[in-house]
């Protein structure tokens, strides 16, 4: 039996169509911009997104990483959800890379409002850090795939105007949120400065993320992908999966989140603990507390039944993430396992 894996979305495999534009594709060499597959997807993805430009990465993380190098430096700080990947997830990656420091900010349902930064924004003085960026993750993973709306978004803007200060958008689900509200990716990046988008994930492509905001941010940002040992040759090849993905993967992922909310009502009528408020897009987050077992107990539980879930935060915490890969028919049966088992603990 092959196993049903919604451990996350990052365990998609490229569409055939995918595979075709890979092997077809026409490639230069991307060190001198002569790369043709790849500026079409930076210049694709920036006209989506409502930008000048586009930068090709390897990943999320190098993308949220690098437009934190561009914005923020020594003796600065950087306002994150304490929750957020970019504070959590990416090895410390702002203190090391940057020399910059995080400054978390609790926000219980993962979305920062002006209300909760702006008493975390520095005085400028001498002897105090001096804050230079704001960031909000979208979809947000940790707090089980919820989104920030436009004008969530654009009030969190409008605040950073007041200061001068920047806002990046770690827009690695964004797709997944603009697919929810039924908007245009351009209508959540404009209140960004800079976003970084995963071509992966939900929209399954097998490599690549990419970094979008004004044309002068992009040329810094390409040096110091540079810098991180990120300039790609002939990566045209690449390129063109995540062409596919942006120009016909867009619309399916409304299919996921019906997965998912099928998914997470069916938890619902269970002893499990579930947010149903939280289930917005395409991640499913349920509390085996209830149960008296542990997330690691019960995953192992449903390996058992031939499903892959993930533990994710904290002691009884389980994720399953709904994706391409994950049909009508699996999630059926990944209820009827979870039913049982949720009877079944003691």
């Amino acid at each position: 039996m092959i196993p049903i894996d919604l451990r996350s979305d990052t365990v998609t495999r490229p569409a055939l169509a995918m595979r075709e534009a890979m092997f077809y594709a026409e490639v230069g060499d991307d060190g001198y911009g002569e790369d043709p597959t790849v500026n079409r997807l930076e210049q694709l993805a920036a006209e989506l997104c409502g930008k000048e430009a586009g930068l090709f990465v390897s990943s999320g993380t190098q993308g949220n990483q690098i437009a934190v190098m561009v914005h923020a430096g020594r003796g600065q700080e950087v306002i994150c959800d304490y929750q957020a990947h970019m504070f959590n997830s990416e090895t410390g990656g702002i203190s090391a890379l940057s020399g910059a420091q995080p400054c978390p900010v609790m926000a219980p349902d993962g979305k920062l409002t002006p209300e909760l930064i702006e008493p975390a924004i520095r005085e400028r003085k001498m002897n105090a850090p001096q804050t230079a960026l704001i960031t909000v993750e979208n979809t947000h993973n940790a707090a089980g795939g919820v989104y920030y709306t436009p004008a969530e978004l654009g009030a969190v803007h409008a605040l950073a105007a007041e200061y001068g200060i920047p806002v990046h958008m770690d827009g690695a689900r964004v797709a997944n949120a603009a697919v929810a509200q039924g908007l245009p990716l351009a209508e959540l990046a404009r209140h960004a400065d800079s976003m970084q988008m995963c071509l992966s994930k939900g929209l399954c492509a097998p490599v690549g993320s990419v970094l979008v905001g004004s044309a002068e941010f992009i040329r810094q940002a390409r040096r110091y992908r540079r810098l991180l040992g990120g300039g790609m040759r002939q990566a045209g090849i690449l390129a063109a999966a995540g062409i596919v993905a942006l120009e016909t993967m867009l619309p399916r992922l409304a299919d996921d989140h019906r997965n998912a909310g099928q998914l997470a009502q069916a938890i619902a009528t269970t002893r499990l603990r579930i947010d149903l408020e939280r289930v917005q897009t395409n991640i499913v987050l349920f509390d085996t507390a209830p149960l008296g077992v542990s997330a690691a107990e019960f995953i192992v539980r449903l390996r058992e039944h031939g499903i892959l879930a993930g533990n994710a935060y904290g002691r009884n915490k389980v994720r399953m993430v709904t994706h391409h890969d994950v049909s009508a028919g699996q999630i059926e049966y990944t209820i009827s396992v979870i039913q049982r088992l949720a009877g079944e603990a003691c």
